[in-house]
């Protein structure tokens, strides 16, 4: 059977005439799994669940894709040559201020959320605001995440809320799409010190291929960077989240009346998200050759491909 591969995060475009098919490069190059974004704190509601509705009615109707509900789907999918899909949030903006909104998202198919993305809200901290944690409501959100089932994810978060989270989860923490700071020096990016606690909760750092927060848009860079977390926390803490996005002709999903340079503000971005690169799925294969011969053992890579995910996964959904 080959290996269970799983990108914790990627991202399609926010709009409801978005082709799912796009996400047959994920497949072909020997995914199980993928995430997608449906919608960030900038995101109207009513574009969110226009979002929703055309993804799960796409995957329904596909032959290639299936909705994730647990992680059988997973493993179903593996064994079937098939893609499981889930859907993720990023920010909690989208609930309202209401923590009984995390169960409705979750029973339309949204497995992983963080609770801000880069700039501060009422339930916590982003990692491009002032120091920020997490409120009184934030942490019923959290307690609501561990409830329902739901991953919980610490990207984008200020260290401060991240941190607080990997104090107050019941379950596994994982950062979906965040590479050291270590290494390249961006406030996006993540601290030992978050590192290690995230790895305490049984946790997974999931890499991310985006230029801007590797040291360049290779390959090597990317392993550079997960060689370092797995020197600090070792192999069943580290995965992949590749974060890359894509783009279809003639759709415009950006809000008419949001900003760009407010949610990735400068010095950190030099225009807005629009100048970022990103490695491919189809990377992977490069991905697996460099973790071969760095001399992970097969049953390690097999970990840090999706097992690690998986397991996660298994102590939140299924739970």
């Amino acid at each position: 059977m080959k290996p269970l591969i799983w990108d914790a995060h990627s991202c399609v475009p926010l709009h409801p005439d978005a082709d799912l098919n796009i996400l047959r490069r994920h497949l072909a190059a020997g995914f199980s799994f993928v995430s997608i974004n449906v919608g960030m704190d900038f995101n109207p509601i009513e574009q969110i669940l226009s979002v929703l509705a055309s993804f799960r009615r796409q995957i329904a109707e596909s032959e290639f894709m299936i909705a994730a509900q647990n992680t059988d789907d997973v493993v179903l999918a593996n064994q079937k040559g098939l893609l499981a899909v889930a859907f993720d949030l990023e920010g909690s903006r989208p609930l309202l201020d209401t923590p009984h909104m995390v169960e409705l998202y979750s029973d339309l198919g949204v497995r992983q959320m963080h609770l801000a993305y880069n700039r501060n809200n009422s339930i916590a901290g982003g990692c491009h605001d002032i120091p920020q944690g997490l409120t009184k409501r934030g942490k019923q959100v959290v307690k609501e995440i561990n409830r329902v089932g739901m991953i919980m994810d610490v990207t984008h978060m200020s260290s401060y809320a991240a941190l607080e989270v990997c104090e107050l989860s019941t379950k596994p923490v994982v950062y979906s799409h965040a590479n050291p700071y270590a290494l390249h020096k961006h406030d996006r990016n993540i601290s030992d010190e978050q590192i290690k606690a995230c790895a305490q909760t049984g946790g997974v750092v999931c890499i991310n291929g985006v230029e801007r927060f590797l040291n360049e848009l290779t390959v090597d860079s990317f392993l550079e960077h997960l060689f370092y977390v797995v020197s600090l926390v070792g192999t069943q803490h580290v995965g992949i989240g590749l974060d890359t996005l894509f783009t279809q002709e003639g759709i415009d999903d950006f809000p008419a009346d949001v900003d760009p340079k407010y949610w990735w503000p400068e010095p950190h971005y030099s225009n807005g998200i629009g100048d970022l690169g990103y490695l491919q799925p189809e990377d992977i294969v490069q991905i697996q050759e460099g973790l071969k011969q760095a001399g992970i053992d097969e049953h390690e890579q097999a970990d840090i491909l999706g097992g690690n995910m998986l397991r996660v996964a298994k102590a939140t959904w299924n739970s």
